[in-house]
C-alpha cells in the first residue's frame, strides 16, 4: 500500500498550522509498517498491552497520520487530564477519530481543537442534553445541524483547559444555516474570559468535521 492511499487531506491552515484527515483501515500490520522505523518496535510493545482491537487501530492510525503530516519522528504524550501533546513541544496538537476517520490539527503557536463525527440519527435522541432552547436548529437538516453543534462543542472543549464544562449550559453556538462547508461563531460562558471561537466546519459524505484555532498558546 502506498503511504498516502488513505490520506484524505493534508492542508496548511493559518500559515503555521496543519490539518490532516485519514481513512481508518482495520489492519494493524499495515499501519505498523507505515510508521517510521524507530517507532515500530516501541509501537509494537505499546499495542501488545491493549485489549481492544479498535483502540489499537485508532492509536496506530493517529501516529501514522502525524508522520504523514510532518514527515518526522514525533512522539505523542498525554497530560493527566488525557489531552495529547507532542513530547518535543514543536506543535500544539488536537486529535479526533470516529468509525471511519482520524483527524489531527497542529499549530506551532496557538491552542487547537478538532472533532470528526459519523453522521447518525442517534444524535437526535441526545440533542436535548447538549443543545439549549435558545440555539437554532434548521429543521430541514436537523441531524446534520445537531451533529455540527455537538462537534463544535467538542472542538471548544478541546481548546479550553477547564474541567466541569456543561455543553448545554456553558457552550453556545450562534445561529447559522449549515452548508457543505463554512465558518460559524460559538462562545463559552464557563470562564471569566468568555471566549468567542471561529468554528470551521465541513460536511463530508458520511461525517462532519469541525476545527478551530484558539487565541493563546496551550500551557505546558
Amino acid at each position: 500500500m502506498k503511504r498516502n492511499k488513505m490520506l484524505i487531506r493534508k492542508e496548511v491552515i493559518d500559515n503555521e498550522g496543519l490539518l490532516g484527515i485519514r481513512k481508518i483501515i482495520n489492519d494493524a500490520e499495515t499501519l505498523l509498517g507505515l510508521l517510521p522505523a524507530k517507532q515500530q518496535t516501541e509501537a509494537e510493545k505499546h499495542i501488545s498491552k491493549m485489549r481492544s482491537e479498535r483502540r489499537i487501530i485508532e492509536w496506530l492510525t493517529i501516529r501514522v497520520l502525524l508522520f504523514e503530516l510532518l514527515g518526522e519522528d514525533k512522539i505523542i504524550g498525554n497530560r493527566p487530564d488525557g489531552r495529547p501533546f507532542l513530547l518535543d513541544n514543536s506543535y500544539n496538537i488536537s486529535i479526533s477519530h470516529t468509525r471511519d476517520y482520524a483527524a489531527i490539527l497542529l499549530h506551532k503557536h496557538f491552542s487547537v481543537g478538532i472533532d470528526v463525527e459519523t453522521i447518525s440519527e442517534r444524535v437526535s435522541r441526545l440533542a436535548d442534553k447538549f443543545i439549549s432552547e435558545t440555539e437554532y436548529i434548521d429543521s430541514s437538516r436537523k441531524v446534520i445541524h445537531q451533529l455540527l453543534h455537538w462537534s463544535a462543542k467538542e472542538t471548544m472543549f478541546k481548546l479550553m483547559e477547564e474541567s466541569e464544562i456543561d455543553f448545554k449550559e456553558h457552550l453556545h453556538v450562534q445561529p447559522f444555516t449549515p452548508q457543505g462547508k463554512g465558518i460559524f461563531q460559538a462562545s463559552e460562558s464557563r470562564t471569566e474570559q468568555q471566549q468567542t471561537f471561529q468554528i470551521h466546519y465541513e460536511v463530508l459524505s458520511d461525517a462532519v468535521l469541525t476545527w478551530a484555532v484558539g487565541n493563546g498558546t496551550r500551557s505546558l
